[in-house]
């Protein structure tokens, strides 16, 4: 079904910010209703018949202006197996890779801020066994852009399990390219990065995580291993090696075998608290009053191109910026724009020139591997530039 923001849709966000009280000034640009000048029918066209031609079973859909949601679409199915059941939403998605750039490097950004840590710090000074194979002049930056040298993971094709082991293979990795050579999207430089702040920390990734990212932002339903009476809001992924329907439990093998807390993986979230996020990050951005837990500076250095000298695939510290994986900017949303994706079908582009950002969250891979979005992504994020009132990238 169509979620306009009608009359009754603020009021459990409202009665949301009252309870939270200290972190209403997150709530209060988020939750505002807003009639959108122009009309998104185009979008949800898209998403429609995305659904009916089973790209997803579903798909939550929101577009923020200029401080507000001024779109947003719930339609199809929470899950298709072993029983049909709706889409809402609250429905909980695994955020994936969206992990990366919103918890994992932001963690990392914070120790950055506080001087505890430089990016360019070679990793083998907080992890000496992690120069072996070459590795030894990898740095912070380069994990977080990608350019490290690193394989995409760690291997997989024996059934290992564990946090000590996946640990290891991590450090004892081998290097496919030279540092800084070349892009290549790395899960084993998040799990490194997602150590770092555990070992600068003294606690386990999710806890840093939900004092000083969660709390802080008032995400309230959002976080690493959920319990299983949240189960039946949480969108199912799918089947496990062992045919067993994963729902609650993080879909990535590598994260999952880690035991569901890692820096590449293991967040889970709905829509209203990731709206929470994309506001308060754009807020912090813009200069506006913010709760987001980074200074202004530190944000911009995020979102700006940070790879090595020369090299034209553009990443900032964790998030996306021109690569083969920005489909999600679409065709109009501005060159300075950034995001990310997900892989079990969630994205986040934010374009901090028109204020605004598109965030669409679904769990395309249920329930037996599912179909790509990347179009979706980019047609959806086309549509909504042009509804407000956007023609052309700058």
């Amino acid at each position: 079904m169509s979620d306009r923001c009608a009359k009754n849709d603020c009021v459990p966000l409202k009665r949301r910010h009252v309870l939270l009280g200290g972190a209403a000034i997150c709530f209060s640009q988020v939750v505002a209703c807003a009639r959108p000048t122009r009309s998104f029918d185009a979008v949800d066209v898209l998403v429609r018949d995305a659904v009916e031609k089973g790209e997803a079973p579903g798909a939550v859909v929101v577009i923020g202006h200029d401080g507000k949601i001024v779109h947003r679409l719930v339609y199809g199915k929470r899950a298709i197996v072993p029983v049909s059941e709706p889409l809402s939403w609250n429905t909980h998605f695994d955020m994936a890779s969206l992990t990366k750039p919103t918890m994992t490097a932001l963690s990392v950004m914070q120790f950055v801020e506080q001087g505890r840590v430089a990016l360019d710090d070679r990793v083998s000074q907080y992890f000496p066994e992690f120069a072996c194979n070459g590795k030894g002049d990898i740095t912070i930056r380069l994990l977080l852009t990608h350019y490290s040298g690193l394989p995409p993971d760690v291997p997989l094709n024996d059934p290992w399990t564990g946090k000590v082991e996946g640990v290891r293979r991590a450090m004892m990795s081998p290097l496919i390219n030279p540092p800084r050579e070349k892009f290549v999207y790395s899960d084993i430089n998040y799990v490194m990065l997602g150590l770092l702040v555990e070992k600068l920390s003294g606690l386990p990734l999710d806890q840093y995580v939900r004092l000083n990212i969660l709390e802080p932002l008032g995400m309230t339903e959002s976080g690493y291993l959920p319990p299983s009476s949240l189960r039946p809001l949480i969108a199912p992924t799918q089947y496990d090696e062992q045919g067993v329907m994963l729902r609650g439990v993080v879909h990535d093998p590598t994260s999952r075998r880690m035991g569901g807390v890692a820096g590449h993986a293991g967040l889970f979230s709905d829509a209203q608290d990731m709206s929470i996020y994309a506001q308060a990050l754009l807020d912090r951005l813009k200069g506006r009053p913010s709760c987001f837990p980074l200074r202004q500076e530190t944000l911009v250095l995020m979102t700006t191109p940070q790879q090595p000298p020369g090299k034209t695939d553009l990443r900032g510290l964790g998030w996306d910026i021109n690569t083969h994986y920005s489909s999600p900017r679409g065709d109009v949303f501005s060159r300075h724009s950034f995001g990310h994706t997900g892989f079990t079908g969630t994205s986040l582009w934010i374009d901090p020139d028109s204020d605004s950002y598109v965030l669409i969250l679904t769990n395309r891979v249920h329930p037996s591997g599912g179909h790509s979005v990347v179009k979706l992504r980019h047609d959806v994020a086309t549509e909504a530039g042009r509804a407000l009132g956007l023609t052309a990238p700058v």
